[in-house]
């Protein structure tokens, strides 16, 4: 399997539910997804709201020949970057998440470990205002193996199925 199919795959399996877009997205991201969710919470009626409650997600998808250690970290700060850049904590703000997906014929070995690694988080006005986390998930196609941080492991099961194809 090459790396266009795999990518089309996984950005495929974001399409049902978060708004896609591969053109005219920011280099060195070849495709962005984003989710928005909005929910009231109130008492009886709806004009005794409780609370307005919103999250967002903005995946970024990257594509590379050979991922070395300098590319990861690259990707990992300018999709955290651009991630950041889009939020507008406020009061009603729970959480706003940020996920790297990064699609590689092949991957240095270091990077791995690299990968485990990676952690970002902020929060907003000690929490009141919600929080951002970073998920982070590299797959190599050349051998199917596939690497995450923490808290994109869930990502990882996008990508399990595909050395089987």
């Amino acid at each position: 399997m090459n790396l266009q199919p795999a990518l089309k795959k996984v950005i495929q399996s974001f399409e049902p539910y978060y708004t896609v877009k591969t053109e005219g997205v920011d280099s060195p991201f070849v495709a962005e997804a984003e989710f928005h969710s909005h929910t009231e919470k109130y008492v009886l009626v709806r004009a005794a709201k409780i609370a307005d409650i919103d999250s967002h997600e903005y995946v970024f998808f990257a594509e590379e020949p050979l991922l070395t250690e300098e590319k990861a970290l690259e990707l990992d700060s300018r999709a955290w970057e651009a991630g950041l850049s889009r939020i507008k904590p406020y009061s009603g703000h729970r959480n706003s998440d940020v996920s790297l997906i990064i699609i590689a014929d092949k991957i240095e070995e270091k990077v791995f470990r690299q990968i485990k690694r990676i952690r970002h988080s902020k929060s907003y006005y000690l929490s009141l205002w919600g929080w951002s986390n970073f998920r982070l998930m590299a797959y190599e196609v050349s051998t199917g193996r596939a690497v995450s941080n923490r808290l994109g492991t869930d990502l990882k099961k996008l990508v399990r199925s595909y050395k089987d194809q």
